[in-house]
């Protein structure tokens, strides 16, 4: 069945969702703009309702990380580590990759080395499978 509510356009619709066990996704670009291009509702808005639960790349990859720092700079926003779940457990949950997502013996161990510098999350670092790549 259905694990995720991609993209509601109304708050009505995200509650309706995270209320009935549905994983709510937005995109990441909604976070940097400030809101939906369409109209629809604001990511941030799902944030203060505490209801966004999956942030996607959606068609601007490089927006993820900022998009995760935003969330966690944002007053009435989530944890650092909340934010990051957004876009690393609740994900890999939502479509069934348990062995992916978090930091845990056993698992895959993808990391991202992160360093923040005016305000702006720069990758320091990549490992993939516990490997570093980059």
């Amino acid at each position: 069945g259905t694990r995720v509510a991609e993209f509601p356009t109304t708050r009505e619709a995200a509650e309706a969702s995270h209320r009935h066990g549905l994983a709510v996704m937005m995109g990441a670009p909604n976070v940097v703009r400030g809101g939906s291009h369409s109209g629809n509702i604001a990511a941030a808005e799902l944030v203060s309702l505490g209801v966004l639960d999956v942030l996607s790349s959606d068609y601007y990859p490089a927006a993820l990380l900022d998009a995760v720092f935003r969330i966690a700079a944002t007053e009435g926003g989530y944890s650092l580590p909340r934010a990051v779940a957004t876009a690393t457990r609740t994900p890999a949950q939502a479509v069934g990759l348990e062995d992916r997502g978090r930091l845990a013996t056993g698992l895959r161990a993808d990391l991202l080395r992160v360093r923040v510098v005016d305000e702006h999350p720069l990758v320091q670092r990549v490992w993939c499978a516990g490997r570093q790549v980059h």
